[in-house]
């Protein structure tokens, strides 16, 4: 069994519509069976979906607005106020669209926005779409994404360039393991505090870890060099909570001795 050196939460995101802006936070409760608070809420549907919020079910990705296929997205700042349920988009600095996402007109707002300045790149009306407690995770179970930095160390090394760890729109972003470390932790316990979050799978990377967060440039091919060099396209975990807990920047991972048989 892999033994695992300290490593502790260097940054702590959340992503509250799928595809817009990651949110940085400083601390955050993990309740048994969730992910983080108001992560993957939203989704703006892209055509008819055939999504129903009163039986919500998880959905391919490819039926919402996505970074893998809409680079441009990456162009606009988006901020979530869980008061208010008021989503603000900003572009180039400026305000160009806010709405209450729980109310129809505010989610009209939002779609009339995109409908108004990117019907070129939808392929139906747009369509801000809400499940309650449903996330429009790319994986059906409700997960919390992690990343090893010492991992997109050495994805820098591979492509040749500065890699940006928001390419990658994981929640947790931990530094200490070595590189790759993460892959062999599946089927082991992470304790952090009080939380405890079991590792279900790597996380194959898709295109949109190529477009760059600051540009909304499509500007390497990530998966294609870690394919060469590692014979796999898996960069980052999925872990479930199974112990609620609050975790925060600064606070150290263990990796839990398996209990004896």
């Amino acid at each position: 069994m892999t033994s695992s050196p300290p490593a502790k939460i260097v940054s702590l995101f959340r992503y509250p519509v799928k595809g817009l802006s990651p949110e940085p936070l400083l601390r955050a409760p993990l309740t048994v069976g969730q992910t983080l608070p108001a992560d993957r809420r939203y989704a703006i549907e892209n055509g008819p979906s055939g999504f129903d919020p009163l039986a919500p079910r998880w959905m391919p990705k490819t039926q919402f607005l996505m970074l893998m296929r809409d680079e441009w997205l990456a162009s606009l700042q988006s901020h979530f106020d869980d008061a208010a349920n008021l989503l603000t988009i900003r572009q180039d600095g400026e305000i160009v669209a806010s709405g209450d996402l729980e109310t129809e007109a505010g989610r009209a707002a939002i779609e009339a926005f995109f409908t108004e300045n990117f019907a070129s790149e939808l392929k139906g009306p747009p369509k801000v779409l809400s499940g309650r407690d449903h996330s429009f995770s790319d994986v059906a179970r409700k997960v919390v994404s992690i990343i090893n930095l010492c991992s997109l160390d050495a994805i820098e090394d591979m492509v040749d360039d500065a890699v940006h760890p928001l390419r990658f729109r994981a929640n947790l972003y931990v530094q200490g393991w070595p590189a790759w470390h993460e892959l062999d932790l599946i089927g082991r316990t992470l304790a952090i505090g009080a939380a405890r979050l079991k590792v279900t799978k790597r996380i194959v990377r898709c295109p949109a870890v190529n477009v760059d967060p600051d540009t909304a440039q499509r500007d390497l091919d990530i998966p294609a060099a870690i394919k060469r060099h590692l014979g796999h396209m898996d960069c980052g975990i999925y872990a479930e909570v199974i112990a609620s807990g609050e975790i925060g920047i600064g606070d150290s991972i263990t990796v839990e001795e398996p209990k004896p048989v």
